[in-house]
């Protein structure tokens, strides 16, 4: 009696510190973020870390923490390098845009207007001259923004500081926990109870399999289905084509929202530039092929089903995440996601050996 009496007050004692720590993850959302983000890169970015330390230079050996400053210098660069390639093709591309938006604006009143007046009613009446005039001045006057940032910088200064420095203090906690990694994993292991820790860590091992599966082999995809969808859409004579392309392959961890915002977008850019409708079934044809070569080749065969959730559960997941705890709850999403998916097949398990089901 004493015994179950006792085993009821543990569990009841590890339920009230779960609770705790549920409690504890939504009060301090707004400050998690940059911790969450940090340890992400971090768990994605360790196996890096770990072979960057077995170099040898000579008879000298790296240190985990050059290790360490060598892999966030790279992550630097790599960032840097896109901000340097995407943003002035951008603009570059909303220039030429802009410059042929009467050419757009013709095109639409050949094609699109006959059709809505026919069918609603409705004409359209702008000035294309005027709005370009005045898209012109605005991207000319980019510099101005800096003046508007200080105004902004004024009259909201405590949060754009704040958000500042949560931003900051990405690379400083990536630094730390890239150099403590292990540390702080052996330090977790200690604390887990004798009893349970050979099979906390079989479940901690597994979810890690499914995570670190999942994590890097769903980036693979992203960049890889960006540059499919950039040079596609090139192909395919889309002036906005690497943004556009950029941006669906991105988004491609929420399923079907990188490709259903690419396509909108491109269908939309495609409507201004283009003289008739038979120009976007090569946009079309893009998505198409890459949706196809995404679902049947790279995501089965890098990815899998690594996280053992169907695609509508990963988006309930984040939305659910979003909803509870903000941005901080989108981080959370898919590693909690992967322990539950993990921590689901062992209570079927247990479910289908025990009496009730017997």
């Amino acid at each position: 009696m004493a015994q179950k009496q006792e085993n009821l007050a543990s569990k009841f004692s590890w339920w009230l510190i779960g609770a705790a720590l549920i409690l504890f993850v939504y009060l301090l959302g707004p400050i998690l973020s940059p911790f969450l983000a940090a340890a992400i890169l971090a768990y994605i970015c360790n196996p890096i870390v770990d072979k960057i330390e077995t170099w040898q230079l000579g008879k000298l050996r790296l240190t985990r923490t050059v290790a360490s400053l060598i892999v966030m210098l790279l992550v630097l660069v790599a960032i840097l390098l896109l901000l340097l390639i995407v943003v002035p093709l951008l603009q570059k591309e909303l220039s030429m845009v802009i410059e042929r938006l009467p050419d757009y604006a013709a095109n639409i009143r050949e094609n699109i207007e006959p059709w809505l007046k026919k069918n609603f009613g409705l004409a359209l009446n702008f000035d294309a001259l005027h709005i370009q005039k005045l898209l012109t001045t605005n991207l000319q006057s980019a510099g101005g923004m800096l003046s508007d940032a200080m105004l902004t910088l004024g009259s909201h200064g405590i949060a754009i500081i704040g958000w500042l420095m949560n931003l900051l203090l990405i690379p400083m906690v990536l630094f730390y926990m890239l150099r403590d990694w292990h540390p702080m994993l052996a330090s977790i292991s200690d604390l887990i109870p004798r009893k349970w820790h050979k099979q906390t860590r079989k479940i901690a091992l597994e979810i890690d399999g499914v995570l670190a599966g999942f994590l890097r082999g769903q980036l693979t995809v992203m960049l890889l289905m960006g540059a499919f969808y950039a040079v596609g859409l090139s192909f395919a004579g889309l002036d906005l084509a690497i943004p556009i392309g950029v941006l669906s392959g991105l988004l491609g961890f929420v399923p079907y929202l990188g490709i259903g915002l690419g396509i909108i977008l491109a269908t939309f850019a495609g409507l201004l530039e283009f003289n008739s409708l038979n120009q976007l079934i090569p946009i079309f044809v893009v998505y198409g092929l890459g949706q196809v070569i995404e679902s049947f080749w790279l995501t089965p065969s890098i990815v899998g089903d690594r996280i053992g959730l169907h695609p509508v559960m990963v988006i309930f997941a984040l939305l659910a995440g979003g909803q509870l705890f903000g941005f901080t709850g989108v981080l959370l999403a898919l590693p909690v996601s992967a322990a539950i998916a993990v921590a689901l097949r062992y209570v079927r398990a247990s479910y289908l050996d025990s009496n009730l089901y017997q």
